[in-house]
């Protein structure tokens, strides 16, 4: 059953001027892999804006509670390049409460626009 849906886009020019204009912005919101590829190269600006996008769109697919942290959800490739989410902390446990079990993620970028849908798929009332 789908507990929540959630949608985000980004503007990737304004999140690489918020990224030049807050230099730490990049590791409060993003985990290492998030930030790396696997082969240990930083991530463009566009994937990077998709990844914002992810986290935005798993707190709507929450019900956009407050006290979230960013880093709690992290968006990774599998070896073929799908994005995965993995949660923990405060978004584990809001997906727990709800009866979240299982998480369908995609990520596009294009034409200067960086979008998210992010499906979370449970049991409610099943932690």
């Amino acid at each position: 059953m789908i507990i929540g849906v959630g949608i985000d886009v980004a503007s990737i020019d304004r999140f690489a001027r918020a990224l030049q204009r807050t230099p730490q912005l990049a590791e409060r919101l993003f985990t290492e892999p998030e930030r790396f590829g696997r082969d240990g190269t930083p991530r463009g600006t566009a994937s990077l804006a998709a990844r914002f996008a992810a986290k935005e769109a798993v707190a709507k697919a929450l019900g956009a509670p407050g006290g979230l942290s960013w880093t709690d959800a992290t968006v990774t490739s599998d070896p073929d390049g799908r994005p995965r989410l993995v949660v923990t902390g405060t978004v584990a446990a809001r997906a727990a409460a709800l009866g979240v079990r299982h998480w369908h993620v995609s990520l596009s970028h294009d034409a200067g626009i960086a979008t998210a849908v992010v499906i979370a798929e449970g049991e409610p009332g099943h932690a």
